[in-house]
């Protein structure tokens, strides 16, 4: 275990890609500060890595903006140089056209995908640009960000905001050596239908039956690489697909 291993921050990291992430940057020596909703899973995590690197665990609702500034202000010493933060707290709820949809559940959806990842960002850019020079924001996007489909509505939008706000990041970080990279996976086999569809397993298995999605490692691979490339590269954005999935084009209705 290195004395002073770079600090990695993970927000979602109770399940899928959050999770997948910890594990990644722990199998290269990182020191991991990880937030979620779940104490138990958050400890059930830390109880994996901690004895192969550092781990700082926080209960966190990145909706709440006081909550996320207490969280980062009293973070341990040797948490305190963030690196790498990899925002990947998101969720969908309701799969329905925009017309059915609950707008409790959209607030909710909005309230996490942008305001959250806008709270944990800011409060941590003092952070990342007093590292300077090789550290990264890797704010994990969608294909939903730029490829729309029936039921996406506010879920897809969400995700735009996320590679957009990437995009502007890159522009008023030029010059501090901060990097950010938006990444936008596709398919992919995670609780995210579980969750969307509110415990609904049949949904969950018709829409994995007979295909190979992409799997939490496979993007926390993906993330690894832009967080650790040579500090002269940018990724700005990286977009993944399973092989099976692809674009459906677009559609036309003839009933008037």
């Amino acid at each position: 275990m290195s004395h002073n291993p770079p600090v990695a921050f993970i927000t979602g990291a109770t399940s899928g890609f959050g999770r997948a992430c910890a594990h990644r940057f722990a199998e290269a020596g990182w020191a991991l500060v990880l937030s979620g909703r779940r104490q138990e899973r958050l400890d059930a995590v830390k109880q994996q890595l901690e004895g192969k690197v550092p781990v700082h665990v926080a209960t966190l609702d990145v909706r709440d903006r006081e909550a996320v500034a207490r969280v980062i202000d009293e973070l341990p010493a040797a948490f305190e140089a963030v690196k790498v933060l990899v925002n990947n707290a998101g969720l969908a709820l309701g799969a329905g056209p925009a017309q059915e949809a609950n707008l409790d559940d959209w607030k909710t959806v909005i309230d996490t995908n942008i305001t959250g990842l806008v709270n944990v960002t800011r409060t941590l850019l003092p952070t990342l640009i007093g590292v300077g020079r090789g550290a990264a924001i890797i704010n994990i996007s969608s294909t939903a960000a730029l490829w729309p489909y029936p039921g996406s509505h506010v879920y897809g939008a969400s995700k735009a905001f996320v590679n957009q706000f990437s995009y502007n990041l890159r522009c008023d970080l030029r010059g501090t050596g901060v990097r950010v990279t938006d990444i936008a996976p596709g398919m992919s086999e995670t609780e995210f239908t579980l969750v969307r569809m509110k415990g609904d397993q049949s949904a969950h298995d018709k829409l994995y039956g007979g295909v190979e999605p992409i799997q939490p490692e496979d993007v926390a691979e993906q993330v690894f690489l832009a967080a650790t490339l040579p500090p002269h590269l940018n990724i700005n954005r990286l977009e993944i697909m399973p092989v099976c999935q692809s674009w459906g084009g677009l559609s036309v209705n003839r009933d008037g």
